[in-house]
């Protein structure tokens, strides 16, 4: 008997890493227009020039390595890099915070450990925190108005300062909160309500868009962003209940800063997260809970990139205890059946 195939191959290859990055960058699209729309040219322009650094140095250090340049730029790594940072930093941020911080990332943190899929940490926010810890002045000027082409101009300048740029930036909502409650403010009904028909939930809404669109092409799953949102809205539900003057409203925690940012775009990260399903439900959670505890007692209003970086640290150990079950294997614990005889669970 002559077996045939009536048809094409049944399985399909899965996307490079090209094409995965490619649809990340369309993914990001909606949040770069409405951040434009918002603050002005100075968000694009940031994230041009961080992509053209971002490149710049990943040419670089592929040249120094004896690597391939063309081979592996088109894997599309450097640019994301680039606009995730563009996207994270003020548009009021001088020229050479990129700088400093894309050397970091794309060098340091990425071909240091030997390049893309070596990485512990993501370069992005390994970047950005540095920056915000060195640089907080200047990382923290978040516009209050859009910002005109002139302004811009005004932001490239080392004087900048006295131009009258600081008459138009302000503290963003999580920074007023931690500020008046610090100060035993009662505000959370008051001044909370005029932010949620404003500017941050616009940008959170775009980059939630995005990530839609990223689980719908399958990019990602839904385990991370879930955990990490149902475990940051957990928290600070029950601790704004038990005391809504003192504990912000899980409204201000899903809808400002950079929530939407991180559970789509940075937590998901495949390089830096668990690979399997349990283990991304947990790690999705432990940044979600790690947020509110950084924002409700820590030093910095927004904790996204400091949660992230914690549990990069922590997700190979997830990744070793929550090992999914073999295919054809039964999860009977490891037993001894006698003297010098292991036996495991088996078919």
């Amino acid at each position: 008997m002559m077996l045939s195939t009536l048809s094409s191959p049944h399985t399909h290859p899965p996307k490079n890493t090209g094409q995965v990055m490619r649809q990340v960058c369309y993914a990001l699209c909606p949040a770069l227009l409405a951040l434009t729309w918002i603050f002005g040219l100075g968000s694009l322009i940031n994230a041009i020039w961080c992509v053209f650094l971002a490149v710049t140095l990943e040419s670089l250090c592929l040249k120094l390595r004896n690597k391939p340049i063309k081979f592996y730029l088109k894997d599309g790594s450097a640019i994301v890099t680039g606009l995730l940072l563009g996207l994270s930093i003020t548009p009021l941020a001088p020229w050479w915070l990129a700088v400093i911080g894309l050397i970091f990332a794309i060098p340091i943190a990425k071909h240091l450990y030997g390049g893309l899929g070596q990485n512990p940490f993501n370069p992005a926010m390994i970047a950005y925190a540095l920056l915000l810890i060195s640089f907080p002045v200047e990382m923290t000027r978040w516009p209050t108005q859009f910002i005109t082409p002139e302004h811009i101009m005004q932001s490239f300048s080392s004087s900048w300062p006295s131009m009258g740029i600081d008459k138009l930036t302000g503290a963003t909502p999580l920074d007023l909160f931690k500020t008046s409650a610090q100060q035993h403010i009662i505000n959370n009904n008051t001044w909370l309500n005029g932010y949620l028909d404003n500017k941050w939930l616009m940008i959170n809404t775009a980059f939630a868009l995005g990530g839609i669109y990223l689980l719908a092409k399958k990019i990602i799953t839904w385990h991370i962003p879930v955990a990490f949102l149902s475990s940051l809205a957990l928290l600070s539900t029950a601790f704004f209940m038990f005391d809504e003057a003192r504990y912000a409203s899980p409204v201000l925690h899903l809808l400002t800063g950079a929530t939407m940012m991180g559970a789509f775009f940075i937590a998901t990260d495949p390089v830096t997260a668990p690979s399997a399903n349990q283990g991304r439900l947990v790690y999705g959670a432990m940044i979600g809970a790690l947020i509110y505890v950084i924002r409700t007692w820590g030093g910095y209003p927004d904790a996204v990139a400091f949660a992230v970086l914690l549990m990069n640290l922590a997700a190979p150990l997830i990744d070793t205890l929550l090992q999914p079950r073999t295919f054809g294997h039964d999860i009977k614990p490891i037993t001894w059946r006698g003297k010098n005889e292991l036996t495991h669970g088996h078919y």
